[in-house]
């Protein structure tokens, strides 16, 4: 699909395969590292996909982004759904969805490498966060 083509998908749908995308992305990252037991692996992916860290990691990335890649993360988090999940706030959920449009913009416009720069930036983010806390 090109990147116009993407750019005219909903954002709630961009969001939900970006969603799919960093899922995947963070729990083979996971069972990279010493992760091993399922649950501590659970446990440890929860602290990088829930909505507070991809509100925190798309407010660190903004000024990474390219004019059009703002564009998508705007849609996705001015996009509306009609639940917010209940241990999440209304703002970072939102952000968290424009998060994940943008991952499902970048997937389903081809651009691999961008997708991969940004997934692991987020990675990186979340860990440093940990690491500082």
């Amino acid at each position: 699909m090109t990147e116009e083509q993407a750019f005219t998908v909903k954002p709630l749908v961009l969001a939900y395969l970006g969603d799919g995308v960093y899922d995947l992305y963070i729990r083979s990252r996971l069972i990279e590292g010493k992760y091993r037991d399922a649950h501590d692996l659970h446990v440890k992916k929860i602290r990088f996909v829930n909505a507070a860290a991809q509100a925190y990691i798309i407010r660190e990335l903004d000024e990474r982004l390219t004019g059009r890649e703002r564009d998508v993360t705007r849609y996705g988090r001015n996009a509306h759904s009609n639940t917010v999940p209940k241990n999440a706030n209304v703002t970072d959920y939102h952000a968290a969805t424009g998060f994940e449009a943008l991952l499902g913009y970048l997937k389903l416009s081809e651009q691999e490498e961008r997708l991969d720069q940004i997934l692991e930036l987020s990675y990186e983010l979340i860990v440093k966060r940990e690491n500082d806390g």
